[in-house]
């Protein structure tokens, strides 16, 4: 089958990626920019990180990068990134991880505001929403049998919440908002619920948000859903997303490898060092 890729990306095209100072967005944006697009790289006004430095390198020395300050809280900062783009690439994460229930409803407004903004902009075709498959495999009897976890498969709020799974229960709840409003508003979006991300310097890059994953982790491994995916991957499934038009309107789990040994279990543990240095726990 000839790719209609070819038809849509390339020099003239202008899209958004926000958050792009998060570890995923980053390499989202890296990799848009290594195929030829214009990138509207949209940061959190409040970041001070390492990607945000270098990210604004690159807005004052490559003319295809522009580099705005957004806040998902404020609808009118992701209106203003949108203008003149043709898809947003959804990053959003909490740059300090997820060990208190306040993030939950932080993202899920973000995630609200960032669907309706691209309802109201009339240059968005589609959404690329990057989720998590911590969104998909928390339930009441995750310890009694294997999974059967598939793109139709939702964590449960009130499980997620007994044993503290912000992580899960953050992704799950602010998917589900998008897709509400997604679907009301007749937008086009894919999400992409992935594995545990890793890649160069992740444990310096995204160390809350790793470890906030991991939260559980014991009983992903028993289960067969201890998944992990390389985040240059990752970045590579969202162009794909966006470029291909047969995958439309629908949710992608996403991931490279599944953890099924001590082995793997021991050698996951010890690219994660210093973070960990035995496969985690409840």
């Amino acid at each position: 089958m000839k790719e209609i890729a070819d038809e849509i990306h390339g020099e003239n095209q202008t899209v958004c990626v926000l958050d792009a100072s998060t570890y995923v967005g980053f390499w989202v944006f890296k990799a848009l920019i290594s195929k030829g697009y214009h990138v509207h790289a949209a940061i959190n006004k409040n970041g001070e990180s390492e990607l945000i430095r270098r990210i604004n390198e690159m807005g004052k020395t490559d003319k295809r990068v522009t580099v705005l300050i957004v806040d998902v809280l404020d609808y009118h900062t992701i209106t203003d990134a949108l203008k003149g783009c043709s898809a947003l690439f959804c990053c959003l994460d909490s740059p300090d991880g997820y060990a208190v229930d306040e993030v939950v409803d932080l993202e899920v407004m973000g995630a609200i505001n960032v669907v309706e903004a691209c309802a109201q902009t009339e240059s968005i075709e589609k959404v690329i929403f990057n989720s998590s498959l911590t969104a998909a495999i928390w339930r009441e009897n995750i310890s009694s049998d294997k999974l059967d976890v598939d793109e139709s498969s939702w964590s449960h709020e009130d499980f997620c919440r007994k044993h503290k799974l912000w992580h899960g229960l953050t992704k799950m709840l602010a998917e589900k908002a998008a897709w509400g409003l997604a679907i009301d508003r007749v937008i086009d979006m894919v999400s992409i619920n992935s594995g545990l991300v890793m890649g160069p310097d992740v444990t310096q890059r995204n160390p809350h948000v790793t470890m906030s994953y991991l939260k559980g982790a014991a009983n992903m491994y028993q289960n067969g859903v201890l998944a992990l995916i390389d985040v240059t991957f990752l970045a590579h499934v969202n162009i794909r997303a966006f470029e291909d038009r047969s995958t439309s309107f629908g949710r992608y789990l996403c991931f490279n490898k599944v953890v099924n040994s001590q082995e793997e279990a021991l050698k996951l543990a010890n690219n994660l060092s210093p973070l960990v240095s035995l496969p985690p726990t409840w």
